[in-house]
């Protein structure tokens, strides 16, 4: 009986150890291809360098090379030059990886580029957006003539739809939605909306309110503003900024843009971000014309763009870096621009590690403030620094997007090709 107790024992020793032997090796797979970007870019006519921290090397293939049974595409020849390495005579072509330089793991694709230079901006500006579409944010109770409280919306929207058309009368914005609702006579109406990817059709009756006011008891959103700030300027005026992109805060999806445009604006306040509540910048903008800076043209998960009308004075001066992509970043000192005191201004940051994979585009590079005065004026990364630019050794290489809610010294920042490929 002890006999073949242990005989059990001992094979269920080696199932466990199997399955941690083969839970390791999924482990350390999944660390090693984390470890190696899908993609790269090297300046045109430069060799590239790799340094990813795990042993594999490198070779450039051609088509005729096989991995994971799948022919590998390439762009153009490749040929050998006179000092003996191989050249790509077009502007990409793939690296396939081999761990020890044996064993097949991963290609990369290289992508050639021209030698890119920006103004790291690092200024205030004063965000405004028009939705293309009205947004239902939520629903409310609304007080009857008799003072009873009704919700004749519960359960009929979501926060998060669009409302397309009250009656087939297509909705251009709030104010044509009130004045809709106002004058239906109490009469039920039939809203048309989108949700997700589906076109649907619900219907409501309307509230009259103790105001003498028939209400629907929706909450909507047709436009957002806020500060944030401007992350690079190009030569020819074109400009990226925020490193994310506005997103309406109560349902969390990105906004339709209809228009929106950005303006010079004043912080008239800090507030310290501290353990568990992030910090941010109130500042005040001022929608005349002679403080708008540029149009929004376009806003997606990883910066707003457009081109500006006008320089910020603060970068009449300011001297253009080149741009380093993701595989150039190192581990260690580095510096945010940014204007937390009204001016611009460089402060301490360390770099303590790099994401090639980074969900969502814009978490790639995680860093620690260092400095100092920014420690003590702002506990460290706040709300309103979305945007700051990167830079390390004379280079940009990304913009701040967010902070650590548990540790406000800490942040993350996008890769600035992130930016540059929107």
């Amino acid at each position: 009986m002890l006999r073949r107790l242990w005989v059990q024992f001992q094979r269920k020793r080696k199932i466990v150890g199997y399955t941690g032997l083969i839970a390791c090796a999924i482990f350390s797979y999944v660390l090693l291809m984390n470890s190696i970007p899908d993609k790269i870019y090297v300046e045109r006519g430069q060799q590239p360098e790799y340094s990813f921290g795990v042993p594999v090397t490198e070779s450039i293939v051609d088509s005729a090379e096989v991995f994971a049974n799948q022919k590998l595409e390439k762009s153009g020849q490749i040929h050998v030059s006179k000092s003996g390495h191989a050249v790509q005579s077009t502007s990409s072509y793939q690296v396939l990886c081999r761990l020890f330089g044996v064993i097949p793991v991963k290609h990369i694709s290289v992508q050639e580029v021209g030698k890119k230079e920006l103004v790291p901006a690092g200024t205030n500006i004063g965000i405004y957006v028009r939705n293309a579409k009205v947004m239902i944010i939520g629903t409310g109770e609304v007080a009857g003539e008799s003072g009873d409280r009704q919700e004749p919306a519960k359960n009929v929207v979501q926060s998060g739809d669009f409302l397309l058309a009250v009656n087939g009368e297509e909705v251009k914005n709030k104010e044509q939605l009130q004045k809709t609702v106002s004058f239906c006579e109490g009469k039920k109406l039939t809203l048309q909306l989108l949700r997700g990817a589906e076109q649907i059709e619900v219907s409501i009756k309307p509230v009259l309110s103790q105001e003498g006011i028939y209400q629907l008891g929706i909450w909507v959103r047709d436009d957002i503003a806020g500060v944030g700030t401007l992350t690079y300027v190009t030569d020819s005026m074109e400009y990226g900024a925020l490193g994310h992109g506005v997103t309406d805060a109560d349902v969390g999806s990105l906004i339709d843009l209809k228009k929106g445009f950005i303006y010079q604006t004043t912080i008239l306040e800090i507030r310290k971000g501290q353990k568990g509540q992030p910090g941010e910048m109130a500042g005040m903008i001022n929608y005349n014309d002679a403080y708008k800076l540029g149009a929004i043209e376009e806003n997606t998960g990883v910066g707003i763009y457009g081109r500006l009308s006008k320089l910020p004075e603060e970068l009449e001066d300011a001297d253009a870096l080149p741009v380093v992509y993701k595989e150039g970043i190192k581990a260690g000192k580095a510096q945010i621009i940014s204007s937390v005191e009204g001016k611009r201004q460089a402060y301490d940051i360390e770099i303590e590690q790099t994401n090639y994979h980074s969900e969502g585009n814009n978490k790639g590079i995680q860093f620690q403030v260092t400095d100092e005065k920014l420690l003590k004026d702002t506990g460290g990364i706040i709300q309103g620094m979305s945007g700051s630019p990167i830079v390390q050794d004379g280079c940009i290489i990304g913009a701040v997007t967010h902070v650590f809610i548990s540790d406000s010294t800490k942040g993350y920042g996008v890769f600035i090709e992130n930016m540059l490929e929107h």
